[in-house]
Order: C-alpha cells, then sequence, then structure tokens
C-alpha cells in the first residue's frame, strides 16, 4: 500500500517523520460496457452541447458556472496563484478529551507509521 503524504508530527522540540496511510480500504467491482457481438469496450466522445460536435482535448478549457449559462474561464495559472504553501508538517499544539472531537471525523481512519530516522 502506497502512503497518501508524508511530512512529519512535531510537537515542542520532539520531530517524527512519517507516512500516512489509509487504514481501510474500499474494494469495488468494476465494469466496462462491451458490444455484445465482440467484446470491443465502449468509448465516450466529448462534444459540445451547442452543436454536437466532437471537441478536440486541446480546445477544451476549464470553466466555472457562476449563473446558469453563464461562465468564468480558469487556466492553470489562476490555480497557481491560490497555491497554499505545504509544510508537509504536522503541528501539535493541544491536546483535548475524546468527548470534544465531533463523530464525523472518525469516519475515515488512518494509520501513521515512522519513517527513516522516526524508529525508536
Amino acid at each position: 500500500m502506497r502512503p497518501i503524504w508524508k511530512g512529519s508530527i512535531s510537537f515542542g522540540l520532539v520531530y517524527i517523520p512519517v507516512a500516512v496511510y489509509p487504514a481501510t480500504r474500499e474494494e469495488k467491482l468494476s465494469f466496462r460496457q462491451l458490444r455484445s457481438s465482440d467484446l470491443s469496450p465502449i468509448r465516450y466522445k466529448k462534444v459540445a452541447e451547442a452543436d454536437s460536435k466532437e471537441v478536440p482535448a486541446d480546445q477544451i478549457v476549464k470553466g466555472f458556472e457562476y449563473e446558469r449559462g453563464h461562465y468564468v474561464v480558469m487556466k492553470d495559472e489562476d490555480f497557481e496563484k491560490v497555491r497554499i504553501e505545504s509544510t508537509h508538517s504536522i503541528d501539535i499544539t493541544d491536546f483535548v478529551d475524546l468527548e470534544q472531537v465531533d463523530p464525523k471525523f472518525f469516519y475515515r481512519p488512518y494509520f501513521l507509521e515512522p519513517q527513516k530516522g522516526g524508529e525508536k
């Protein structure tokens, strides 16, 4: 299993490099649609709603519909401008009683594994 995040946990002067793994995984069956006569997989084409013509990948942009039928186009540069700096560190500043934590935060469990330099 691959880690979903690598970084460190720190509290005070203690620094522990860790990798985070999901503690459970969903097993889903995935089916392909096939033509019954020769079992050839079915593909979907990207077509414009306006004229039903196929649109090549180099003509497709990302857009946010802010009002029905009105879009603002987002470019990669726009997403770069709002990128949040990642420190790859979880800083523990305080501990709380279990009763203070909303159960919705226990929906998906994870486990942490110490990385090189973090074993005892």
